[in-house]
């Protein structure tokens, strides 16, 4: 009888078994690793949760609702937006906060900018000049705000004191004054907010290859041209981030405003924040107060997307 040996395995490939072992460990590996991004994730998100997406969500339903904290919310529907389209509060405010992020935007981006490539030079003492330079972003508001308000004092101050110094009989009233108030509050926060801008721009300065300014100054250009062709399409993706960043603050500004001038005079600086502020926590009418927090935040949703699309166009 003659016996048939069985079939010898092609060299190069598998057994059936060991593909199906090499799957079940690639499964393995998969599921393991999804495991650990989500052991990452996962803290963050349940901050995000408990912190912001919850809160935004409540202050949606509360929108809707007459609720004054001590009774049970009664559903009004859009009584509150109709309120809010009337409420000549609401958009002296919206006109504030527009004023506001038109005057802090691009003084913001201009004197960071204008101090990282200055103290991206090699000069001495450059580490102390941009460790004084950030100081004041990680001083108390309340300080900032205080000693704000002593420099730009109309008749004591010594912003004042110098612009009558040169002859200016007349100085501005700053935070006294309806029409010097808001630049008084611009000045200010540019003041606070530059240094924490200027080392963002410094990080996008020093991932800027040094070849590209050696290979413009072989080609003739000046300083201005290396500038311009050089250093700011390098500084893209960073001049974004910054900018959005700016913008978004720009429109949620509450805390100088409340320390240095409270709103006034009269309603000169009175910001959508404050508003929120005012309508919630001093009057109490949470509800109205919620519909204010979301035309706020559907502005900075628009905004951050205009944005995001220019930013895109840009890249074409």
């Amino acid at each position: 009888m003659t016996t048939v040996a069985p079939p010898t395995p092609v060299k190069g490939t598998a057994s059936p078994g060991a593909c199906a072992a090499h799957q079940a460990a690639a499964k393995r590996r998969r599921r393991r690793n999804v495991l650990v991004g989500w052991s990452f994730i996962l803290p963050n998100f349940l901050g995000f949760a408990a912190l912001t997406l919850v809160p935004v969500l409540g202050a949606l339903a509360l929108s809707f609702t007459d609720w004054d904290a001590y009774s049970t919310p009664k559903w009004v529907g859009l009584a509150n937006f109709e309120r809010l389209w009337d409420d000549a509060n609401f958009w002296a405010a919206f006109q504030h906060t527009f004023y506001y992020a038109a005057g802090h935007i691009p003084l913001t981006l201009l004197v960071s900018l204008g101090l990282a490539v200055l103290l991206n030079q090699k000069l001495r003492g450059v580490r102390m000049l941009r460790t004084a330079f950030f100081f004041p972003y990680v001083t108390s508001l309340v300080a900032v705000a205080v000693v704000w308000n002593m420099l730009l004092s109309p008749e004591d101050g010594p912003v004042n004191q110098f612009l009558m110094w040169l002859g200016i009989d007349n100085p501005p009233g700053w935070t006294s004054s309806q029409d010097w108030s808001m630049p008084a509050l611009i000045i200010a926060s540019v003041w606070r907010d530059m240094g924490y801008y200027m080392i963002l721009f410094l990080a996008g300065l020093q991932t800027i290859p040094n070849e590209l300014y050696e290979a413009a100054r072989i080609d003739g250009t000046n300083a201005w041209q290396r500038f311009w062709h050089v250093t700011l399409p390098g500084l893209r993706p960073t001049t974004f981030f910054v900018t959005v960043m700016v913008t978004v603050s720009s429109f949620k500004v509450f805390d100088l405003v409340q320390v240095m001038t409270e709103g006034g005079p009269g309603r000169s600086t009175l910001v959508l924040s404050q508003l929120i502020f005012r309508e919630g926590i001093t009057q109490g009418r949470f509800g109205y107060a919620s519909a204010v927090s979301l035309a706020l935040f559907l502005i900075c949703l628009v905004v951050t997307v205009v944005q995001f699309q220019m930013q895109r166009r840009s890249e074409r």
